[in-house]
This record gives structure tokens, sequence and C-alpha cells, in this order.
């Protein structure tokens, strides 16, 4: 039996909740990197830096069920994405905001030192802000990197679409915060192989039939993933739970050596995140 593993999905109790990953493990997969909702997904409005505890200990909770339910294995990843910084900046000035992100980032690094999540995410916006917010997003991307490198453990990251000059950005700032940059993982990656490998970061495919197709004419030094979202109002959104699974299949099927699939979905995982992906 092969590993097969989804790189980053969401799921949510007030969604498809355990039967998303049931989908997932019918359809052959194996495991999960569960991503941290954000605070609005979970009906909380942040106030203060234990607002983020309380999101963080509910995908703790889900990966539990997950784990005791089924036969997928769940590991959490937690994490703040960039557009919580918008919105608090409706409540409270932008470097309080940013205060408050960071102590943020600091719980989620707590539950990974005590070992109840494997990695945490943090980023910067994928669309338009002011100059001021992107300076801000920057610094809190950096901190978490700080975090990661202190506690030996990887970073998800959320960014707009990178080209060479922003990846070769993002190292240096991995650099200056002494994280290595094959513990950075570039979540919603496009299909760029040569350069993600060319400054050491690793990208997270989503597991459309093209994305797939031009990354694995490239090479395999990179992970899947869905983003699946698991809003009951937008059913299947990024994609369905049963994507990567079905998708290896597929370019198994096309003839894909099957040793191509066993590096994405396990030797890059294990050593990306210092875990074992055991079947």
């Amino acid at each position: 039996m092969m590993p097969i593993t989804d790189n980053h999905m969401h799921i949510d109790l007030k969604g498809l909740g355990i039967m998303a990953a049931e989908q997932f493990q019918r359809a052959g997969g194996t495991h999960i990197f569960l991503v941290s909702k954000t605070t609005q997904s979970f009906g909380i409005e942040v106030a203060s830096p234990d607002d983020f505890k309380s999101a963080f200990e509910h995908t703790i909770k889900i990966a539990d069920m997950i784990n005791e339910q089924t036969e997928v294995t769940a590991f959490p990843v937690l994490g703040i994405h960039p557009a919580e910084l918008t919105r608090l900046t409706k409540r409270f000035d932008l470097n309080r905001a940013k205060k408050l992100i960071c102590r943020g980032l600091d719980i989620a690094i707590d539950f990974v030192k005590e070992g109840h999540a494997i990695a945490i995410k943090t980023g910067r916006p994928h669309y338009e802000v002011s100059d001021a917010e992107w300076c801000a997003s920057n610094e809190i991307m950096f901190y978490g990197m700080k975090l990661a490198s202190e506690a030996g453990c990887a970073v998800q990251l959320h960014t707009e679409n990178v080209t060479p000059e922003s990846l070769a950005e993002i190292s240096k700032m991995a650099s200056r915060a002494g994280l290595a940059q094959d513990k950075i993982v570039k979540h919603y990656s496009s299909p760029m192989i040569p350069e993600y490998q060319s400054v050491g970061i690793f990208p997270s495919i989503l597991a459309s039939e093209d994305a797939l197709d031009v990354a694995l004419s490239q090479g395999d030094r990179f992970m899947m993933e869905t983003d699946y979202i698991d809003d009951p109002d937008r059913p299947g959104v990024v994609l369905g739970p049963k994507t990567v699974p079905r998708r290896t299949k597929q370019f198994i099927k096309k003839g894909i050596d099957e040793d191509v699939f066993w590096a994405i979905h396990k030797d890059h995982p294990e050593k990306v995140y210092g875990v074992k992906i055991d079947i």
C-alpha cells in the first residue's frame, strides 16, 4: 500500500467534518496535514491572543477525532492567515493588530513544543494592501520564521503568487531568521519546481490535473494539496477531499513511476516536517 498525503487541508465540524477524512480514506488517502482555519470560521472575534488559542484547540480536537475514528493520520498545523491582520485593523490600530498576531503565533509554537502540532503557518496577503500593512505582514512572517527556527519545526507559508524574485526574497528572510529553507513549505504553489529547488523552499502544488502535469514534467520535488476548505456554503472548494488520492492513481495509470509518488507523499513530508509517514 502506498502512502498518499494531502499537505494542506481544512476540516470543519460545521462542514463534512470527519466525513471528509473518511472520503479521503476511501479514495486511498492515508495522511493529512490539517491546517487551522481562521478565527472567523469558528465565529471567534479576536480581542486577545487567547482567542487564537481557541481556534488552535478546535484544530487539535478535529485531528484527534480523525486519528481516533478513521485510519487516516492527521498532523495539526497551527497558524494565522494573513487576512486576520486585515480584519483586525478594522477594530485596532495596525501595531496592536500585529502584536496580537505575533502573540497568537507564540501560542501556536507552544503547541508545537508540547507535541500537539507539528508545524506552524504564517505569511503575507495574496491581495492588494497598503504599504504599512504589507510591511507589518512581512514582520509577522519573519517573526513566525524565527519561532520555527527556535522550535526546530517547519512553516507553511500563505503568500502571493510568487516569482523567482519574491522566492529569493523569502529565502533571504528565512536565512536572517535562522530557518533552513527546506523547512519552508509554500502553500498553494504554482508548478515552478526548478525555481523552488534553486532556493531550497518546498512547493506544495494544488492537485489539479494541469498543475500536476507541469510539475511532474519538471521532477518530483514537491508535495500535493487540495486546500479543501470544508465550508458547507462552498462544497468542494478549493478541491474536494478525494482529489489527491484520485490524482495520484490517475497519474500512475498514465505511466508515472510509483517511486515518484513515494517521494511526494512520504519522503518529502518526512524530511520537511520531521514526522513518520507510516502505513
